[in-house]
């Protein structure tokens, strides 16, 4: 299937390794023109020269940026100032007790993973709705409306992400700009990987063990009973980029293996 993607600019945050990358990877593969985000130069560029080598599509670029500092932010929307495909990726992570989180956790969970996409969508929003097409996606969680007790910070900011998207998207009344909130399930990426071998390697256990416990205790409502794969997440982002996805707009789309129990 052509998605119809080719040529459309793209910027896609977070994205030398896990969910990102995929999703970087996917819109090069459909001909897009994409910049990888990182916050080194060597993370970036390793992940440019890959996904080039992978698709065979030169226009991938990289831009550094590490979304805590909203300096870098400014920066990058300076030597990018419009793009087609917004997809606000970046995150962050950590399971932690509710009484240890501190202040300064809870703004900086709040300051990566909302703030980076608020930011981003303020700069190119305008833009969109002048040439009348666009697409901002977040990439939410299973989390925004099952908040997990091991990370309620976590599970915050990615509930704030679904208001923010769904009052963009009213934005777009009559227009060609859409904006969803895709939720994925639990997802083997990088930083989700290491988790699960370190937590084997300190109960003397394999990685499918952990797994299939985790799924057992923790995710039992999960459908599938595994954890997703990155291009699987990749696949709905990637359509959802694209002009054929034009009937969804203001949609929080789920991803998540069967997890969630409600109707809706």
């Amino acid at each position: 299937m052509d998605l119809q993607l080719k040529n459309k600019t793209a910027l896609v945050t977070g994205s030398t390794a896990g969910i990102g990358y995929a999703i970087a990877k996917q819109l090069a593969n459909e001909g897009a023109i994409v910049t990888v985000n990182g916050r080194t130069a060597e993370r970036v560029n390793a992940a440019v020269e890959q996904i080039k080598k992978d698709t065979g599509n030169t226009q991938v670029n990289g831009l550094i940026a590490d979304f805590a500092k909203p300096e870098e932010i400014a920066e990058l929307i300076h030597k990018l100032p419009e793009v087609d495909i917004l997809i606000n990726n970046v995150g962050t992570f950590e399971p932690k007790a509710f009484a240890d989180i501190t202040d300064e956790d809870w703004l900086r969970f709040y300051e990566i993973n909302v703030m980076s996409g608020v930011r981003l969508s303020r700069a190119y929003f305008n833009g969109m709705l002048q040439r009348n097409w666009g697409r901002i996606i977040f990439i939410s969680s299973e989390s925004a409306l099952q908040i997990p007790t091991e990370m309620i910070h976590y599970g915050m900011t990615k509930t704030a992400q679904l208001a923010v998207a769904r009052g963009l998207a009213e934005l777009t009344r009559s227009t060609n700009v859409t904006v969803n909130t895709v939720l994925p399930g639990p997802t083997l990426s990088e930083g989700v990987g290491g988790f699960v071998e370190k937590l084997g390697a300190d109960q003397n256990k394999t990685v499918e063990q952990v797994s299939a416990e985790f799924f057992q205790t923790i995710r039992p409502t999960s459908l599938i009973q595994r954890f997703l794969s990155t291009d699987e997440i990749a696949n709905v982002v990637t359509f959802l980029s694209s002009p054929l996805a034009s009937a969804t707009n203001g949609a929080a789309v789920r991803a998540e293996g069967g997890l969630l129990k409600t109707a809706v």
